[in-house]
């Protein structure tokens, strides 16, 4: 099981409760083992899968840089469009974070706060993918130019350089921060959804503030080219298993995901192919500088 981002991050955490959910269930007569590739914004695990066709015992948890990466790293040789798709496991969430102790307890404030700054420092987990997209969504919304974003192997790191004070804001998706929110160190600003989430009931979206930025993460399942149709479906019917666990579904509901239907196989393929899309518009928006800071 193959993780394209560090360890404590939202998809390690991901990764390693549903290999707990198979091996609790005893869904499958091998063991899961989670290694983490997070090298190049998990230009590393993209290659390492694409040079792993025809296998049939590889498994990849995704992140949006599945299509960032390839998209502004067109040298990696890594088509995703010829991966196997097997299944969809959420859609995750984003907020804007701040200390508790930071001053700073709305959007607005949080904008003339940073404008004032001679300089914000900001984290995420790699450059060129989710967390640095969200940033750029912001400086191009509001007209900020002296945000320095720093990149950082996974979630986790993020979230416990924020509370150290090493940076002043991330974009940390819920169960990523969620140790410190509830331990009340942090505080979000502002949610990147079409709604408020149960697990945020008090937090504001940014349509709701007149800023249209809606942004989410997949959270899937993909395997190399050219797995057998036998394995596919296997994994597929593995993972269909996994999502409508009650550990899972619990798990989606606690710490702000969206998990309200399953895509497996074509189905899921077709949601690549309109991510992918997006994608591209999203970089040839903001541009490509902006989000990988070179």
């Amino acid at each position: 099981m193959i993780i394209m981002a560090g360890t404590g991050g939202g998809a390690d955490q991901l990764a390693r409760l549903i290999q707990g959910i198979i091996d609790q269930n005893d869904l499958s007569p091998r063991p899961f083992i989670p290694i983490n590739k997070p090298g190049g914004s998990g230009a590393e695990a993209l290659r390492y899968l694409q040079d792993k066709a025809g296998d049939d015992h590889t498994v990849l948890v995704t992140l949006n840089s599945y299509y960032t990466t390839p998209i502004i790293n067109q040298g990696l040789g890594v088509d995703v469009t010829k991966f196997t798709p097997i299944g969809l496991m959420a859609l995750d969430t984003f907020q804007l974070w701040v200390t508790s102790d930071s001053g700073i307890d709305s959007l607005d404030g949080w904008v003339e706060t940073v404008k004032a700054a001679d300089n914000w420092n900001v984290g995420g987990t790699g450059k060129g993918q989710e967390d640095s997209i969200l940033f750029a969504m912001l400086q191009a919304e509001f007209g900020i130019d002296n945000i320095t974003y720093i990149p950082f192997p996974g979630g986790g790191t993020v979230a416990k350089n924020l509370i150290g004070k090493h940076i002043a804001s991330t974009v940390n998706n819920p169960s990523e921060q969620m140790q410190f929110y509830r331990a009340g160190q942090s505080r979000p600003l502002v949610q990147f959804t079409d709604e408020r989430l149960g697990a945020f009931p008090d937090v504001p979206t940014s349509k709701e503030l007149g800023h249209d930025i809606v942004y989410f993460m997949q959270r899937s399942f993909n395997a190399p080219p050219g797995m057998s149709s036998e394995a596919q479906e296997w994994y597929i019917s593995l993972f269909e298993k996994v999502f409508n666990s009650e550990q899972w579904q619990g798990y989606c509901q606690e710490e702000g995901l969206m998990c309200e239907s399953w895509v497996a196989g074509a189905d899921l393929a077709a949601f690549h192919d309109q991510q992918l899309a997006r994608h591209q518009a999203l970089i040839e928006k903001v541009g490509a500088e902006a989000i990988t800071g070179e």
